[in-house]
């Protein structure tokens, strides 16, 4: 299990198909990194879970899910809400 004191700032953030998503911003606590995206995608900050985490490989932080996985659960939880 990686651990979040093993990733750093501006280290590169890419999906288990290679694709890469953004950069680290910094390490939110033991529990999610937030990061900027490559693309901008909506507002506002942009979180992913530490458990998404699969490996750190020298200045790579590689996830376990895939880009367009990644891109889905973000556009799902920065949809707007309606009362």
């Amino acid at each position: 299990m990686v651990q979040a004191s093993q990733i750093r700032n501006q280290m590169q953030i890419v999906g288990s198909d290679g694709q890469q998503l953004g950069s680290v911003e910094q390490v939110d606590g033991s529990s999610r990194i937030k990061f900027a995206p490559k693309a901008a995608a909506g507002r506002g900050d942009h979180f992913i879970p530490l458990a998404w985490v699969a490996s750190v490989e020298g200045q790579t932080v590689r996830l376990s899910k895939s880009s367009h996985d990644v891109q889905q659960e973000l556009e799902r939880t920065e949809a707007p809400r309606r009362a």
